[in-house]
């Protein structure tokens, strides 16, 4: 089911289960794909994590406390990175929906997964400058931010990395 309206997060955290089936969002916690993950994909997954450790603890150390925990992705195809909440956490949605209306909820500390085969994260992996590894690591983050409908905390400092980006990309060339 693809829900896209405000309240279908609050009316799926009640609805649970439908015909014996339940219901997982694939923005929580580990998606578990059950069946349809094969005993090979996740071997892969696990070969993945520990290939790419190092880059994984790196992230992190450059992002602090703006996430909690950063690892591989098995949901991602197409896009670099995306940011998840556990399990039992509110969704950022579901915050920012609450805030608007006056309550006081605080904002849950996102998890961010990679897509480590993404080209973006394959050249992050190999960057050795560490200003630049910092700026792309930190454009990762506000662009998976963007992505989920979140606001950027400094829109200004995202404009000025992205900036200084294409000027790289410019000269670079």
């Amino acid at each position: 089911l693809l829900l896209t309206d405000r309240v279908d997060e609050w009316l799926m955290s009640h609805l649970t289960e439908y015909k014996e089936k339940t219901f997982q969002s694939v923005t929580k916690g580990q998606l578990d794909l059950g069946e349809l993950e094969g005993e090979e994909d996740k071997e892969q997954h696990e070969k993945a994590e520990k290939e790419h450790k190092k880059l994984l603890k790196g992230i992190k150390k450059t992002l602090g406390e703006k996430v909690k925990e950063v690892r591989v992705s098995s949901r991602l195809v197409d896009s670099p990175a995306c940011l998840v909440v556990d399990d039992y956490d509110m969704s950022q949605n579901l915050a920012r929906v609450l805030k608007q209306l006056g309550q006081d909820a605080p904002m849950p500390t996102p998890i961010m997964e990679l897509n480590v085969e993404h080209p973006l994260v394959e050249r992050l992996e190999q960057e050795k400058d560490k200003t630049r590894y910092s700026e792309l690591a930190n454009l990762l983050y506000d662009q998976a931010l963007l992505a989920e409908g979140g606001q950027l905390e400094d829109p200004a400092g995202f404009v000025h990395r992205l900036n200084r980006l294409m000027l790289d990309m410019s000269v670079d060339k």
